[in-house]
């Protein structure tokens, strides 16, 4: 399907990068390109790496780019592994990376992908469609401890034992194998003052399994580390997140990152070499021409760090 992406915080992002003609770049979640394009239309003589490990964003994102510039180099990887692919390519240091966590637009609009309570599909919700763990996997196999956890823990939803125990029930009569038969299932067990609330009732479950099902932020916490480590003296990092779990670890690894204080009661308190400063003290949202235009930049947090 032809898709027209709109970057989140496009704008904030950018500026946000300070993007110097010469410098090197990573967008570590390229999805159709939308930052990409504009992070390459700015640099002359630098280069930019772009991450992504779903082939389709890498497919529809190339041409894109191709139209602007030939200095960029695709990876098919998740940004897990950002750190170790750049080495290989000779790349040990940049001026500055970029993470649009989450699903990205087009991927939620694919309805055959599964992402998506509005679509009917087989349940999948993988970004990278090599994976073998899947949707299906999870609401067919997890135990009800451990769907219990997920929806709780990823899904902060209030209702997660219900659910999950509903799940649990429908499928020792029959498989849950599409994404409108695990909406049936959460609204059966839902009461009518969480049903007619604004929303759908589903979002938080999908939310859940779909972080359960790509490892989101695990990879998140690794991929910090490593960004940060790989920022030159006056590189920048710019996050882009949309749930509070994400932003939660951003905040605090940056935070950690900034902070003079031993938080530690048992320790003397010592002034540490701090490395890095915030760019933005107060985390960056959508205007509210921004989220008119797109609804989907409701949720985004923007938060930037630098080396000093």
């Amino acid at each position: 399907m032809e898709y027209k992406h709109i970057p989140v915080l496009l704008n904030e992002t950018i500026q946000g990068l300070a993007i110097k003609e010469d410098g090197i770049y990573v967008d570590a979640t390229l999805g159709r390109g939308g930052h990409s394009s504009v992070i390459l239309s700015s640099i002359k003589e630098g280069h930019l790496y772009c991450f992504d490990q779903d082939e389709q964003a890498i497919k529809e994102s190339r041409q894109r780019l191709e139209n602007i510039s030939d200095k960029f180099t695709l990876i098919s990887s998740n940004f897990e592994f950002m750190k170790d692919r750049l080495h290989e390519l000779g790349v040990d240091k940049v001026d500055g990376i970029l993470f649009d966590l989450g699903v990205s637009s087009a991927q939620f609009d694919e309805s055959d992908r599964g992402f998506s309570y509005r679509f009917d599909a087989k349940l999948d919700m993988r970004m990278n469609q090599n994976n073998s763990l899947s949707a299906y996997q999870i609401v067919n196999e997890y135990s009800l401890n451990d769907l219990t956890r997920i929806l709780r823990d990823y899904g902060e939803e209030k209702f997660a034992y219900q659910i999950a125990r509903a799940i649990v029930q429908k499928r020792q009569v029959s498989p849950i194998e599409t994404t409108f038969q695990l909406v049936d299932v959460i609204k059966s067990v839902l009461p009518c003052k969480v049903l007619n609330k604004v929303g759908h009732p589903a979002k938080q479950t999908f939310q859940a399994i779909r972080i359960e099902v790509n490892n989101e932020l695990g990879v998140l916490v690794s991929a910090l580390k490593q960004a940060t480590d790989l920022l030159k003296p006056g590189g920048r990092c710019a996050v882009i997140t949309f749930n509070s779990l994400e932003d939660r670890i951003v905040k605090n690894y940056f935070r950690s990152l900034t902070s003079e204080e031993n938080t530690s009661r048992k320790l003397p308190q010592i002034k540490q070499n701090i490395e890095f400063e915030l760019v933005n003290r107060k985390v960056i949202i959508a205007t509210e021409e921004e989220v008119e235009r797109n609804n989907r930049a409701k949720p985004a947090k923007l938060r930037i760090i630098e080396r000093k």
